[in-house]
């Protein structure tokens, strides 16, 4: 009897391609992705990679050689100019500020005799953009290993100095050996220099790291995308359940006698995807409120009470007819559970729900933009860490916008079958 179950138990786990999908492709997916994802970021084949725009305001022989080693650095894409103009601090800045780079670097003008003369403020400038919580600590890091490894004469001449100060001058033939040392430090290859040790990561440069978008206040960018993001994978659920109701009715008779009425399968389509619409609204909603009163997101100003409200419907309308498709595409309400299943947690997974998409390979990100999470997500940052006006979300709104009406259209078209019952 055992062997009849286990039997009857495999045909029917053969005939249900959507089980199999579950149980055996859709671990090894997301085994995949976040594999790429946490694999890179240790260092594997497909490193992280941050691109930088790189200010060099001081322009000496020692920064030049500055630039060059951070530009070597594999984990950096370093940026000197843009459109064929080279960069400066205003330029880098609006770059971070407008969210086209996390992370910028300036090396103000004076830098090298600064650091030559040992003063405290020798500093080099990280603008950065902290709702990216890796890349400018990233960048800082790489920093003092590029110090490291490109200006050993700045370091000699501090010890040097140092040495004057408290030691008396050195001598003519002294003077002239340090001279030559110093001459052929400045002709090393970056793959030459010194190898950065231990002592690299213990602050070499002053880095003074600057809040672009934020200044010294202490609002928590994380707290608007994680409501954001959990709360559009939920939506997406959400509104899928809710979809099957047409399946359910089916089954149950109903759907063949609102059929038989005056009410037709378009008004019944529009009628179930308002109601997904505004339950995706009010559940999206709620999540913002709580964050609001629990742990001070910042949603009672008017320029982000109106952006979450253009962002919420459109992201809410989207999700409905999403919902709606599948219900039509499918033929039956498991089918539809598993797919949904399928559908909702990949797309959550590159879209940025599960992990940040600036977290993830480049080709990984491009591959988020083809799914829903991304635009709205987007849309979401644009209105709670960047600020922008409401006219700044049109691509994200115009997407989902049209992603409503192209999958509305497609369940009208696939709820044909209903219409010959």
């Amino acid at each position: 009897m055992i062997t009849t179950v286990l039997r009857a138990s495999w045909i029917n786990f053969k005939r249900d391609r959507v089980a199999q999908i579950v149980n055996l492709i859709l671990p090894i997916l997301f085994f995949s992705i976040f594999a790429t994802i946490f694999g890179g970021m240790a260092g594997g084949s497909g490193k992280m990679v941050v691109t930088v725009a790189v200010v060099d305001e001081d322009g000496t022989s020692s920064t030049q050689r500055l630039v060059s080693a951070l530009g070597a650095d594999p984990k950096l894409n370093v940026e000197t100019t843009r459109n064929g103009e080279p960069l400066d601090a205003d330029a880098a800045r609006a770059l971070v500020a407008e969210g086209e780079l996390t992370v910028a670097v300036v090396i103000p003008r004076g830098f090298s005799d600064r650091m030559r003369q040992g003063r405290d403020d020798a500093a080099i400038t990280v603008l950065a953009d902290t709702s990216d919580p890796v890349g400018p600590q990233m960048v800082s890091g790489l920093l003092q290993a590029a110090a490291f490894r490109a200006l050993p004469d700045l370091w000699m001449q501090q010890g040097l100095d140092n040495f004057k100060r408290f030691g008396g001058e050195l001598t003519e033939q002294q003077k002239e050996a340090l001279d030559l040392y110093e001459s052929s430090l400045a002709l090393l290859d970056s793959e030459e220099a010194i190898e950065m040790d231990s002592s690299a990561e213990q602050g070499l440069v002053k880095v003074e790291l600057e809040d672009v978008l934020r200044g010294d206040t202490a609002e928590n960018p994380t707290i608007p995308y994680y409501a954001a993001s959990t709360g559009v994978m939920f939506l997406l659920f959400m509104v899928s359940a809710s979809g099957g109701s047409l399946l359910q009715e089916e089954e149950n008779g109903v759907l063949e006698r609102l059929l038989g009425s005056s009410l037709g399968m378009g008004k019944l389509l529009f009628g179930k995807w308002l109601f997904a619409a505004l339950m995706g609204i009010v559940q999206v909603t709620s999540m913002f409120v709580w964050g609001s009163l629990v742990f001070g997101l910042d949603l009672w100003t008017v320029p982000h009470l109106t952006g979450f409200l253009v962002m919420v419907t459109v992201t809410a309308s989207a999700a409905s007819a999403l919902g709606l498709f599948l219900a039509t595409l499918c033929r039956t309400r498991a089918q539809l559970g598993g797919f949904s299943v399928i559908l909702v947690l990949t797309m959550s997974a590159l879209g940025g729900s599960m992990f940040p998409r600036f977290l993830m390979p480049e080709w990984m990100q491009t591959v988020g933009l083809f799914t829903f999470n991304a635009w709205a997500l987007d849309g979401f940052q644009k209105v709670f860490w960047y600020n922008r006006p409401l006219f700044e979300l049109w691509p994200q709104v115009s997407v989902l916008v049209g992603l409503s009406l192209l999958l509305m259209a497609l369940a009208r078209l696939f709820s044909r079958r209903w219409e010959t019952i």
